[in-house]
């Protein structure tokens, strides 16, 4: 069976940038544009030209520079934003104009109010039919490729929208565009729309239908599909959803849907590369200061991630159990089991197991027991703090130095001094010593305390939770005659948990030493 294309209208550098606090350069625009042309969008609605002068060179720039998709320029029905919309898209391989006007009587009421549009309802119909007529046949010069916005087709009469679009086909629209500019219609209310339009509008047949849903009630992607289930073959819509007020329509997750589902949409594919879709939401983030939720369908972070006991049980042995499509189709890499004091013994087995780490029935509880006392503290547990607990819990390196206290003196115009209490396997040691920072002075006295002196290689910090019982996890590499160990602790104070990294590092290497081995690499990053 062969199916029809849906042709993928992606509006991010327009109406994704009309959301509130947010604003691209033109460079920026670029930026997108060529991560868009890599995604296989079919056309990119780089601006409004007419808007300013920014929006103009964004709009010049990416008409010279990307190849592939078609370049999309905005204007009104207006003479002058076409003229100058043409100026601005001139350079581009293939090129498209879009333009329209308000055509539901709370648009018409609201922005024609003025007489001299007429003096009652019908009279400005009928001069907002000619302004629109006028407008695709002033565009026609310049493209054959023309769009006409139908704004606020999901409150208009139907009878007048029928009449305008029949009108605007006739003068040489190629594209009709029917936006649901509110967010107001629901999925089976626009899709009768859509089907309407077909049956009412006698030359249909010679344009392509295109949707262009906004969220205000959370139903701009249903409506979109529901659009494209009654015969529309464009879908308008941006990255991540973003645009005015509630935003736009997501396109992956239209894509996404058309994809997954393709028994209910068989008679429609895209061309859409899905494996760029988590690239370009991270960059649309990025770009605009908009994060994408973690609970964002198919690009967010638990899009694929998996916590609760039950589902990662159900994951692991079969992932279409809770998995209904492959994180590799967004390009991601893998799937995630978020370990959480919910997760459940199964869910951190296999994760230790993935480790490196093999447990015996009893080591598995001892370690079970502290991943949820630290769970219980933190949102989540991560393999560093499985590597810490491990080698709490059930050293798999001989402990030969472990740090029984530590006491560190800093402030402004004062020398950092530490003092630390060191237990080995037949003593235990004391030092003091100073340095350049309270974790240089830490080091700097566990070096005298274990007489042990490896050449520090890196050492990084990290805070995983907020709040006063946050988290911090040091993680440390040293090194010693050309081989290299890692060390890692955790601690609501970093002083400490830096001094326990060391240790741990120090640790492994004496470890390694006696065995005349290899360093232990398991745990490493």
């Amino acid at each position: 069976m062969s199916k029809e294309k849906i042709i993928i209208f992606d509006t991010t550098l327009r109406d994704g940038e009309q959301a509130a606090g947010t604003r691209l350069g033109a460079r920026e625009k670029l930026e997108i544009a060529r991560q868009l042309a890599r995604l296989k969008v079919d056309v990119i609605e780089a601006g409004f030209p007419a808007s300013s002068p920014e929006d103009f060179e964004a709009v010049r720039l990416i008409s010279q520079q990307i190849e592939g998709p078609v370049v999309c320029g905005l204007t009104r029905a207006i003479a002058e934003d076409i003229e100058i919309c043409q100026k601005a898209l001139a350079k581009a391989r293939r090129f498209r104009i879009h333009t329209g006007i308000g055509v539901s009587e709370i648009h018409i009421v609201g922005k024609f109010a003025d007489d001299k549009y007429g003096k009652t309802m019908g009279e400005k119909q009928a001069t907002i039919l000619k302004m629109a007529v006028d407008a695709v046949k002033h565009t026609a010069q310049y493209t054959s490729d023309i769009e006409f916005y139908a704004e606020d087709s999901g409150r208009a009469d139907r009878g007048f929208l029928y009449e305008i679009l029949e009108a605007v086909i006739d003068a040489g629209a190629t594209t009709v565009n029917i936006p649901d500019t509110t967010g107001y219609s629901i999925p089976e209310q626009y899709g009768s729309l859509i089907r309407d339009i077909r049956a009412n509008v006698p030359n249909i047949e010679k344009a392509t239908i295109s949707v262009h849903c906004h969220d205000d009630l959370g139903m701009a992607v249903a409506n979109s599909l529901a659009g494209v289930k009654n015969g529309a073959r464009q879908v308008e819509g941006t990255i991540n959803g973003v645009g005015e007020r509630a935003g736009n329509a997501a396109i992956e997750e239209v894509v996404m849907a058309i994809h997954t589902r393709r028994d209910f949409f068989e008679e429609v594919e895209t061309g859409i590369n899905t494996r760029e879709f988590y690239r370009t939401s991270r960059m649309i983030a990025d770009l605009l200061g908009m994060p994408v939720p973690a609970n964002k369908a198919i690009v967010g972070r638990n899009a694929f991630a998996h916590s609760s006991g039950i589902h990662v049980d159900g994951f692991l042995k079969k992932r279409e159990t809770y998995e209904i499509m492959r994180p590799e189709t967004i390009g991601l890499a893998e799937s995630r089991v978020v370990l959480t004091a919910r997760t459940g013994r199964h869910g951190l087995r296999h994760r230790l197991e993935e480790m490196g780490y093999t447990l015996s029935k009893e080591e598995m509880e001892k370690t079970y027991e502290r991943f949820l006392a630290v769970a219980d503290k933190k949102k989540e547990v991560f393999d560093e703090d499985l590597a810490a607990i491990i080698s709490d819990e059930i050293h798999l390196i001989e402990q030969t130095y472990e740090l029984l206290y530590m006491h560190v003196a800093c402030g402004t115009g004062t020398l950092p001094t530490a003092s630390v209490k060191i237990k080995t396997k037949d003593e235990t040691r004391q030092a003091a010593a100073c340095g350049d920072g309270p974790v240089d002075a830490a080091y700097e006295a566990i070096r005298e305390a274990t007489g042990q002196s490896p050449k520090l290689e890196s050492y990084s910090i990290r805070a995983v939770t907020s709040g006063k019982e946050a988290l911090g996890e040091a993680t440390v590499r040293i090194s010693e005659n050309a081989r290299t160990f890692v060390g890692r602790g955790i601690s609501t104070d970093i002083i400490e948990a830096s001094a326990r990294a060391y240790v741990d590092a120090i640790n492994r290497m004496v470890s390694a030493q006696e065995k005349g081995g290899q360093p232990e690499t398991k745990a490493e990053l």
